[in-house]
């Protein structure tokens, strides 16, 4: 029986791509408009993207500083503002105020995994998992992780669908993939 992977063994094998090729050895897209730094935290580097407020916002309200600042290693699926802006108008508002902030740390941690997942490794375990792999998130959520091509989809416990815009942003304490839509638990 071959073992089933998932992406907390992914820390493993990260620095490696599927062809042997180093997924590390890219200089990092900038995001947001700001260069993102291999040796910052994923907290040091988000603060600088422009695209990124909401999400800064809410880890702030949310109190996971402290966590994603950590040594990880973390996979964040970090939205954009555009993916807040998605969202039932006021959604945003309520989960930042103080009363709703277990709610949005619940739904924060629904994007965030505890491996360091670069892209390769990411569609290697999708393929050996016949086109669909189970992502188990710190926030007990689990997603479903599926690509064409180049693009990679994650979709969430309510069956939406989410598009990694940039890929394999390395941090110092694991990989930021942006993402176009906010990723929710079910209901």
């Amino acid at each position: 029986m071959k073992p089933i992977k998932t992406l907390a063994t992914a820390a493993l094998v990260s620095g490696v791509s599927i062809l042997g090729f180093s997924a590390q050895a890219a200089e990092n897209p900038m995001v947001g408009g700001a260069p993102m730094y291999a040796d910052k935290n994923i907290v040091e580097n988000a603060v600088n993207s422009a695209d990124h407020e909401t999400l800064v916002a809410a880890v702030k309200a949310a109190g996971l500083v402290e966590t994603l600042s950590g040594p990880g290693p973390f996979t964040v699926f970090a939205p954009t503002d555009d993916a807040f802006a998605m969202l039932k108008a006021g959604t945003v508002e309520t989960l930042l105020e103080p009363q709703h902030k277990d709610q949005l740390a619940k739904i924060l941690a629904c994007h965030v995994v505890s491996a360091d997942a670069m892209s390769t490794a990411i569609k290697g375990m999708i393929d050996d998992d016949g086109g669909v792999h189970p992502v188990p998130t710190v926030g007990g959520c689990t997603l479903q992780a599926r690509y064409e091509g180049d693009k990679i989809m994650i979709e969430d416990e309510r069956g939406r669908m989410a598009n990694v815009t940039i890929a394999d942003v390395d941090q110092s304490n694991g990989v930021i993939h942006v993402i176009d839509r906010v990723l929710l638990p079910a209901e």
